[in-house]
């Protein structure tokens, strides 16, 4: 049986729910007067690796999203769609997803 391919943002770009995540985080750290830095220094990352994930390059980890909202005084629900605009996703839209 062979392998369905992996979607890989080079070819497919980022998946929309991760575009969302990563809007959320860029509106967030605005609203709390950061910079990319700043954000960055908090998290111990690198000020490239935090504009990778904004630019839907690397995806967040649920870990990293966890951290990321307590940077920034937020619940990790505020960064994630609601359940009625996942629904609007089609189906085929999801990486082995099943019908």
């Amino acid at each position: 049986m062979a392998r369905a391919k992996r979607r890989t943002v080079q070819e497919f770009g980022a998946h929309p729910v991760d575009v969302n995540v990563s809007q959320r985080v860029r509106m967030r750290r605005v609203m709390c007067g950061l910079s990319q830095t700043a954000l960055a220094n908090r998290l111990g990352l690198t000020f490239q690796q935090l504009q990778k994930y904004g630019s839907g390059m690397n995806r967040i980890s649920a870990s990293k999203l966890w951290l990321i909202a307590q940077a920034l005084d937020a619940q990790v629900q505020w960064f994630l769609p609601t359940p009625q605009s996942a629904r609007a996703q089609p189906p085929n839209s999801v990486p082995n997803a099943r019908p």
